[in-house]
Parts: C-alpha cells; structure tokens; sequence
C-alpha cells in the first residue's frame, strides 16, 4: 500500500466550539482528526507529524518556513509517496503558494482543510483529508507542484482563491482550469500546470515586513510614507485596473524605493495582470519607470513570492522572475 506523510498544523478541520468561549478553537491533533475520516486507511499508509495547532490567519512567514523544512524531511524518505498539509482555510491560497515556491520534489503535494468545525452534522474535513491523500498517491499529479483539494476540486497552488467566506466550494482558480476533481474516489485529471521557478533552497530565516495595501481612488500615500520609518524591505501594491493609482501613492512608493525598499505592483482586479499602458502620474507605465516589479500574480501571493524572494537573497532579476513578469 502506498505511503503517505500528513502534516497537521490546525484550522477549522481541528476545531470544536467552546461554550465559554463563544466560539471555535483548535482542539483534535492529527490522531483525532483521522479517527473521524476512517475512508483514509483504505487509501494509503499514513504517518502523522503534529506540527501545531495554530489558525491559518496567525500563521507568519518564519511557521511557513518551519512547515516547509518539515514537508521536505519526509518527502526526502524514498518510502513516502506523497504529502498532504492540513490547515485553516484563511490562509491556504497564500501558504500553498509559499510551498509551491520552496518545495522542488515532484511527488505530489496536497494543501486541505475543512471549512466546517468537527462538532457540524455537515463537517467536511474527513471528505477533504481522504480526497487530498488519494491525490497525494496519484501518479498523474507527479510533477504538478503543489495543489489545493478541498470539495472534490483540485486547484493549482499559483492560481487557487478563496472566493466566499463560508461555501464549501470556495476555493476556485483565479483563472484558467483547475487541476483535477475527485470523484468516487478517483481522481479525475482535467489540465495540466507549468511549474512555475522555484526557489534554490528553503531560506534559513524569513523575511516578515513585507506589506500589501490596496489602491482604492483616489488613495494618497499617506499609508505608503507611514510605512517609512520601519524601512520596510517590501512593499506590494495592488492597483486599480491594468496597474493605476493616484501620483502622490506613486510619490511615495518612489520615496521608499529610494530608501532601499522593494515595490511590486499588482492589480486588485480578480482576474487577468497589471500592464502599463497608462503613462498618466501613476499610471502603471510610470510605476514600471520608477522601478516597480509588475506581478503576475494577485495581491496576497505577489506579497508571498516578494517575501520568500527576499529571505533567498534574490537580486532584482531574480525576484523579477519568481513573480512572472
């Protein structure tokens, strides 16, 4: 029977309401979980590693890191065929993203979660684990990188969103096709993914002041220049449009980019990439002109691949490349 490593690290999927604390808290560890999702045993072996019990939306980039290191120790075993994280679902299109970028393996790696606590009649954690190891053991997701399972729907790590904050479908590829779909058990291959750059090794530490803000109309940079006293090494800006914001928003990103921080530009829109066809004061032509990397990638993930670019200790040509622009 195929092996597979389960990381577990916390989320709804570890979740029971406390009474007193009005509310759910992380509360199964890894052995729990799997006791209620009894469909896994009859897929593959499983070894259970405990990483913690931590909410997605507390996760910072030095825990990503540490999960990483872990992911890469038992995928490195010859004996495992597969890997899945299990975490909240707050943060899954920003971490799985994080590991697409810092694990080189080609056996197939899986992000799940639940988006129901354990205590719900409609609790979809035990579906999600079982889909995401039969995925971990599937030859035809070899290579892809790694993918988001989560309500039968397989998702690439580079284009996964979150698009409600409760459906059990939530999470859809920003653009294009997802991976694949399981069904029955099966998994059920519908596209395939370019790997996009990964990073030459797990960086030793983590960049963390790495900040995003979205450009609203007429924003000045108020916030930009707030930002300045820390000396920030990045800073992510999500655009109006094609890639526009106001000219004082452009002023003082150009202040920071003097002081030495790193300015990527993106777009807030839910689909498709900043261009700079706009030469207007903050036009996204006069971002790229300032020295702003253009991102192909949205907000959250652009803020992602700048942190990890920076704790590798990549130069502008590198960084220019990890974001896709």
């Amino acid at each position: 029977m195929p092996r597979v490593a389960i990381v577990f690290t916390g989320g709804t999927i570890s979740m029971r309401p406390d009474p007193a604390l009005g509310g759910n808290v992380p509360t199964l560890d890894g052995a729990a979980i799997l006791a209620l999702a009894p469909l896994v045993a009859a897929i593959a072996d499983v070894d259970v590693i405990d990483w913690g019990m931590v909410p997605a939306s507390h996760l910072r980039f030095a825990q990503i890191l540490s999960i990483a290191r872990v992911a890469t120790e038992q995928l490195a075993r010859p004996e495992i065929d597969g890997l899945v994280v299990v975490q909240g679902t707050d943060a899954i299109e920003e971490t799985a993203f994080a590991y697409d970028l810092l694990l080189t393996t080609d056996k197939p790696v899986l992000v799940t979660g639940a988006m129901r606590d354990s205590s719900a009649t409609d609790y979809d954690g035990p579906r999600n684990l079982a889909d995401a190891v039969a995925c971990a053991v599937s030859a035809e997701l070899r290579g892809t990188g790694v993918n988001v399972v989560l309500d039968r729907l397989v998702v690439g790590a580079d284009t996964v969103v979150k698009t409600h904050t409760t459906a059990l479908d939530t999470f859809q590829p920003r653009e294009g096709e997802p991976i694949a779909r399981v069904v029955d058990g099966r998994v059920v291959v519908e596209s395939r993914r370019t790997r996009r750059p990964t990073l030459p090794a797990i960086p030793d530490l983590a960049v963390e002041d790495v900040y995003l803000i979205t450009a609203v109309a007429g924003m000045d940079g108020a916030i930009v220049r707030g930002l300045a006293a820390s000396h920030p090494r990045g800073l992510v800006v999500a655009a109006t449009g094609s890639g526009n914001t106001s000219e004082d928003l452009l002023a003082a990103a150009t202040e920071l980019m003097a002081d030495g921080t790193i300015v990527v530009l993106t777009t807030r829109s839910p689909a498709g990439v900043v261009v700079p066809l706009y030469a207007f004061p903050g036009g996204g032509a006069t971002w790229q002109r300032a020295g702003a990397i253009l991102s192909a990638f949205d907000g959250p993930k652009s803020r992602v691949a700048l942190a990890l670019g920076l704790a590798a200790g990549l130069d502008r040509a590198g960084l220019t490349n990890l974001l896709g622009q």
